[in-house]
């Protein structure tokens, strides 16, 4: 049975709306796209709800004309800006000496439970990178394998609780629910990777119009992520700075004539800035060296991220850029000469059924990143925004509305039990419905393996804890 889904890109210059429709093989067909300028953002941030969701809105609408339909409940992507990266690890012991989905969760949730996560964050994304079975390191899928103890180690994403409810308000204010938040740069290497980049490792830079995300994919995994507040815009700024025209001709110029080769020595004529009536001329390599310098600064401040991450030598597949900072002609052989010869690759987003033309541009790959992930396209395991585990083989659950922090004490004060990890639960400002759903579902709920005893203050609920995984 076919379901209908929507992705919401919210990006630092556009917000762009995709509605797909996604059959039971999860091959995903495009129905709809709008596109809207980006307001009451800065830096992928959102600085102003109203201003934001009327963009939001603005894109929505135009997707549902053209899919005809009206759909309420949504997937969007949160800038990288404002999160914060831990890695944790979890063990839990198999007590029928097979591991199932029960035990897969258990020690995904252990490796959160034993995160130090501050009170002002919430976790966007739990992605194990190693399980360990016994004494076997560095296990694809553990499922259904024979074992007496199980080990994960996680790459945990979180970002500040204001951040993730302003995102929530605007898109509330533009008439849809959030079902799901994915990262920005998550969504948009699920777009641009091939399976050898995930194996042999790569790094996915996406240079958008004021903010680049870096993502770092080894073995099947996200390693690492990281924001850079740089983008194509800081060229148009300082294009209107030296070439002293306003900002939207010298955007007009950095289109035009936006090369990173030897340039010519061509004059063009531009409007002055604070007086359009007058021109001036301009010669083209003056718009070169401008370019040149913010281009090059650019992918150096990318080149130090790499470096920080400590995983370039896990890097087989090179380094793919995408976004619409990568329209610059000439940059591959510029990224090439600055991130020490390594393999760069210029990425589009992968096709897929109904891939509208405007859509195959570089710019786009968060937005055709979240119908892959709807479809399927997450690593093998993770748990999510809502605090459930997600897996490849999973059946699509239908969308619940989550329950906001205010109902969070009358829910407490219902017979359902706590679960273990509270002080992973009071990181985040959504929790999920706990109550037994009527049918049965792939889609873990971590809330589902709570225990009795775990209503007893926290040190007993630790005790507890650790002694349920020994024994």
């Amino acid at each position: 049975m076919k379901r209908t889904v929507l992705a919401i890109d919210i990006g630092s210059t556009k917000v762009c709306a995709i509605i797909a429709e996604i059959d039971d093989d999860n091959s995903a067909q495009i129905i709809g796209a709008g596109i809207s300028k980006a307001q009451g953002l800065r830096k992928g941030s959102i600085t102003n709800i109203e201003l934001a969701s009327k963009s939001i809105k603005a894109a929505l609408n135009d997707a549902r004309r053209v899919a005809g339909t009206d759909i309420k409940t949504a997937i969007v992507t949160i800038s990288g800006a404002y999160t914060k990266s831990i890695n944790s690890s979890g063990i839990v012991n198999v007590p029928n000496k097979e591991i199932t989905l029960k035990e897969i969760n258990r020690v995904m949730h252990t490796s959160l439970y034993n995160a130090n996560i501050p009170n002002e964050f919430e976790v966007l994304h739990a992605l194990p990178y190693n399980f360990k079975v016994d004494d076997q390191d560095f296990i694809e899928d553990p499922l259904g394998m024979n074992a007496s103890r199980l080990e994960v180690e996680t790459h945990i994403i979180t970002t500040q609780k204001s951040n993730l409810n302003n995102l929530r308000k605007a898109v509330k204010a533009a008439g849809v629910d959030v079902e799901s938040v994915v990262l920005s740069g998550y969504a948009s290497a699920i777009a641009v990777l091939n399976l050898d980049e995930k194996e042999l490792g790569a790094a996915v830079v996406d240079m958008g119009g004021n903010t680049s995300n870096i993502v770092i994919h080894s073995g099947h995994a996200i390693r690492y992520n990281d924001f850079l507040g740089v983008g194509s815009n800081h060229i148009t700024n300082d294009l209107s700075m030296a070439l002293h025209t306003p900002l939207q001709t010298a955007d007009n110029v950095k289109m035009n004539y936006g090369s990173l080769y030897s340039p010519s020595n061509d004059l063009i004529e531009l409007p002055v800035i604070g007086d359009e009536t007058s021109t001036h001329e301009v010669s083209l390599e003056v718009v070169h060296n401008v370019i040149y310098a913010r281009v090059e600064e650019t992918l150096m401040i990318i080149a130090q991220s790499i470096e920080k991450s400590g995983l370039k030598d896990q890097m087989g597949a090179g380094i793919v850029l995408t976004g619409g900072f990568t329209k610059i002609e000439g940059l591959r052989e510029l990224a090439v000469a600055i991130l020490d010869n390594m393999p760069v690759r210029l990425a589009k987003p992968s096709d897929m059924g109904g891939l509208f033309d405007t859509l195959r541009d570089p710019s786009y790959s968060g937005a055709v990143g979240l119908i892959k992930y709807s479809a399927g396209g997450y690593t093998p395991y993770e748990i999510d925004v809502n605090k459930k585990m997600r897996h490849a083989s999973e059946e699509a659950t239908p969308y619940e509305a989550p329950i906001m922090e205010e109902e969070l004490e009358d829910l407490e004060s219902t017979s359902f039990p706590s679960t273990p990890s509270s002080a992973t639960s009071k990181v985040g400002v959504v929790k999920s419905d706990p109550k037994p759903k009527a049918e049965p579902s792939k889609m873990v709920n971590i809330a589902s393996n709570s225990h009795p005893k775990d209503q007893e203050p926290n040190l007993i609920s630790k005790f507890w804890n650790w002694a349920t995984q020994l024994f």
